[in-house]
């Protein structure tokens, strides 16, 4: 995925925030690409004839986004960041007004590869993983975010370190441990009463 220059995406987004409009639309054309890409990698292990598309998908988040009022934006980094959020809750709202009109259907699924949980690629759903975040931000909010950021934003160790204000070490340790926490949780492995907290794993 070609990434879009940070310099230009700041200028635009410095200009929106401002109330330029026009900027605004130059921006959706700067990063079109980018969240189409990303959408498509979600969308990709969902079944022929789903109702919801890649197009769809970044269509409603660009409504989202218009809709936004006096949005300080800060950075390229800033944006996706805010993407992430609301992407995720795009996808998890759909994923559960799905499965409440159709009793007994399966949750949007999307391929948990190695990007996420290394080496298992096991299925799951938006709704389960949006679960797992928010228990896992219960015990560790930072962490809870970096994997929102990473996965639902797409943004690199470097970008999620300037949107959250710490080191990109931190950001390293902090998606590794998130990774071992979700697929404990996801994986329905573990015993009830054996739970553990991101503290837990850091001390074994």
């Amino acid at each position: 995925m070609v990434e879009s220059s940070p310099h230009e995406v700041t200028v635009l987004l410095k200009a929106w925030s401002a109330g330029d409009g026009s900027a605004r639309e130059k921006l959706v054309q700067v990063v079109h690409r980018e969240l189409h890409s990303m959408a498509r990698r979600y969308m990709a292990a969902e079944r022929s004839g789903h109702t919801l598309q890649p197009t769809a998908l970044v269509n409603e988040l660009y409504l989202q986004l218009v809709n936004t009022r006096e949005m300080n934006w800060q950075n390229r980094a800033h944006f996706f960041a805010m993407c992430a959020q609301l992407m995720r809750r795009i996808l998890t709202d759909f994923a559960r007004s799905r499965r409440s009109l159709k009793r007994g259907g399966g949750a949007a699924a999307i391929p948990l590869d190695e990007s996420l949980f290394a080496g298992k690629g096991s299925p799951a759903s938006f709704e389960a993983l949006d679960d797992a975040l928010n228990a896992l931000a219960v015990f560790d909010e930072r962490k809870s975010q970096v994997v929102e950021l990473r996965f639902f934003g797409g943004l690199n160790v470097r970008e999620t370190a300037e949107v959250l204000k710490v080191s990109p070490e931190t950001v390293q340790r902090d998606w590794r441990l998130a990774k071992v926490w979700l697929l404990r949780e996801m994986s329905k492995e573990r015993h009830p009463e054996g739970r553990k907290t991101v503290a837990d794993h850091e001390a074994s």
